[in-house]
């Protein structure tokens, strides 16, 4: 598949030190809606995609932390199933 796709709805999950959780927090929210605990989802553009990837790459430490960050043309290319407690203030997605 070619790199140069633009992409237009991602998942975040971050998995890094207790020391940068907030920062990388608050640098999520700025482009999407918290979905639970330490993962973000949302529509974005591509060239905030880039921006996002800029601003989180100054908050981690890439030799202790982990962040994913996948990517979809949109929104209706995947297929969600959730098992347990749906949490209230994540983002409800109906396919």
């Amino acid at each position: 598949m070619p790199k140069n796709l633009n992409y237009n709805y991602a998942f975040v999950f971050y998995d890094v030190n207790e020391k940068r959780v907030n920062r990388v927090f608050k640098v999520c929210k700025k482009y999407f809606k918290h979905h639970q605990k330490s993962i973000f989802r949302g529509n974005i553009t591509p060239a905030n995609l880039i921006k996002l990837r800029a601003d989180l790459k100054k908050e981690i430490n890439p030799n202790e932390d982990f962040i994913s960050i996948i990517k979809f043309m949109s929104e209706a290319s995947f297929e969600e199933e959730t098992l347990g407690k749906n949490y209230k203030d994540s983002e409800a997605l109906i396919l």
